[in-house]
């Protein structure tokens, strides 16, 4: 798995599977996932990844809050 970052773009982007030939792509929101002919994920785009991330970041930290932790 390969990690990079365009800082011009604010892009991310995840490479799952390095050297596989991508077939097609689907989008959602700000994710772009490129697929190879059988379905096999090649690699993640996340556009605007700043926000994206910022948003995925609170959002843990107010489950963390709202959820107690136990130790049993």
């Amino acid at each position: 798995m390969n990690l990079s970052y365009d800082r011009k773009e604010d892009v991310l982007m995840i490479e799952v599977l390095p050297g596989e030939t991508i077939d097609h792509a689907e989008h959602v929101g700000p994710i772009i996932a490129h697929f190879t002919e059988r379905g096999r994920l090649v690699l993640l785009e996340i556009l605007d990844a700043s926000e994206f991330l910022s948003q995925v970041i609170k959002a843990t930290l107010r489950c963390d809050r709202e959820t107690p932790l136990t130790v049993e």
